[in-house]
């Protein structure tokens, strides 16, 4: 920042006296005590942004009594007027997110209805409609404070204040259903572990303590006069290295999540990739902002750059989760009606079974998918030592008379079993069908899940 002297011939020094015909001085008598009132304007031509300060000095006396009240603006439109230079376009910016998110959330809502029609609205992608929800609600408080701001120069800095801390609680929400995505939580299993409960709660305990702090920091400590960004703290610098535990760990647990389910590789490796770049973004702006990017232009900067980050986040996910056949990174395959039965079957009592992926019940937005009808979750026990049955007959009062509707799961480990007919001339008479055991299909990899074959014509 270059300073220097000012110049009288430039009308930079102004002499608050009646003798100085630009001052607007003069004298004025109330309750025998004399003094002078001045009002009068003054304008400023620049071609780029500069600081400008404001002196007042007496010579001589024996001191100074003032009142002073100063209108401080930047042209006459109502984008720029009251706004200072570093601050030129952020109401601008803050709406034309606003509309963007509120069209994410929109879309969000449209396919959290399909999903709920599928029952596949699993509770991350609640957590992805809050996150979004929240993110509208605080550029909408952030619209109505700059738009304030831009009438009378003020503004109301309650809402500023709800403003940024409902942007936290947005950006937490959307770090906390990353994290559980990684570790699987509605992917590949029902529910976290007690200990990676209580891990989570504490992490995220201190991540909330942290930006507490940077709020108080910032209210407390940054001075007005300077042009200071939020990060520019211990606190910030705090949430920095945060943010690096956080990737450290959604890397782990998306790394052990893959080694067990190594079918769901088609959503977690772009996700990975997507989300990676999101970690990288925040705590790199942060120094960017601080180190690079010049203080007169550094709020306007740093707020678009901030937004598009969020933006970035919320796209891609809307995007990797849209309820499409054609998506192949959809994640979920279990349905919602479906966790408790399966939690009860599996052995560790919180992953899911192995399936094939998620969009194979997308088939058609139209035509319902049948198979999905006949299909039970597979247990890992073996059939004869398995205490729950691994096939179920509908009830009947006599079996020869009426043919029953099975339907089966089988492990893939053993050699199918086919139920033979009765030989010819025996007493007992042959059922109409025989059943098969579901069985995989090499070139496509999905289970059979219902399978009837007639045995031939019966003796009459």
């Amino acid at each position: 920042m270059k300073e220097s002297v000012i110049r009288p011939e430039n009308n930079q020094v102004i002499n608050l006296t009646t003798q100085y015909a630009w001052s607007g001085c003069q004298l004025v008598t109330e309750n025998s005590v004399r003094f002078l009132s001045c009002a009068s304007g003054r304008s400023f031509r620049s071609v780029r942004e500069r600081w400008w300060y404001v002196a007042l000095s007496k010579c001589g006396g024996d001191g100074l009594e003032l009142e002073y009240e100063m209108i401080l603006t930047n042209g006459k439109s109502f984008w720029t007027r009251h706004f200072s230079a570093d601050e030129f376009g952020i109401l601008e910016t803050d709406i034309t997110f606003l509309l963007i998110f509120i069209l994410i959330l929109i879309i969000s809502c449209y396919f959290g209805y399909l999903l709920k029609g599928r029952q596949l609205l699993h509770t991350t992608y609640k957590m992805f409609m809050m996150a979004a929800g929240v993110e509208v609600l605080s550029l909408m408080f952030f619209c109505i404070y700059w738009g304030q701001y831009a009438s009378d120069g003020i503004g109301n800095s309650s809402l500023k204040i709800l403003a940024k801390l409902l942007f936290s609680v947005s950006f937490l929400i959307f770090l906390l259903m990353l994290i559980l995505l990684g570790k699987g939580f509605t992917v590949t299993r029902g529910r976290i572990s007690h200990t990676g409960s209580i891990k989570l709660s504490v992490y995220m305990t201190l991540y909330t303590i942290t930006h507490v702090v940077l709020f108080i920091y910032e209210a407390e400590f940054f001075d007005q006069a300077q042009v200071l960004y939020t990060y520019e703290s211990p606190a910030g610098y705090g949430l920095i290295a945060l943010q690096f535990v956080a990737y450290i760990w959604f890397c782990y647990a998306i790394l052990i999540t893959l080694k067990q389910f190594p079918e769901k590789q088609p959503f977690y490796v772009p996700f990975f990739a997507a989300y990676t770049l999101w970690f990288f973004a925040v705590p790199v702006t942060a120094l960017i902002a601080n180190f690079g990017i010049p203080k007169w232009a550094r709020e306007k900067i740093v707020n678009g750059i901030q937004l598009g980050i969020h933006l970035y986040a919320h796209a891609v996910f809307l995007i990797m989760t849209r309820p499409s056949a054609a998506n192949k990174n959809f994640p979920y395959h279990v349905r919602t009606s479906q966790i408790g039965i399966v939690e009860e079957a599996a052995a560790s009592g919180a992953k899911f079974p192995h399936h094939v992926y998620g969009n194979v019940t997308f088939i058609s937005d139209s035509v319902p998918n049948f198979t999905e009808l006949f299909s039970i979750p597979q247990s890992t026990g073996s059939s004869t030592s398995n205490p729950r049955k691994q096939m179920e007959e509908t009830s009947s009062a006599d079996h020869n008379l009426t043919p029953s509707c099975v339907v089966t799961t089988s492990e893939f480990s053993g050699a199918p079993v086919l139920l033979k007919p009765s030989p010819a001339g025996s007493d007992s008479q042959p059922p109409p069908y025989q059943l098969h055991a579901p069985q995989l299909h090499q070139h496509n990899g999905y289970t059979e899940y219902f399978s009837m074959h007639t045995t031939g014509a019966r003796t009459v």
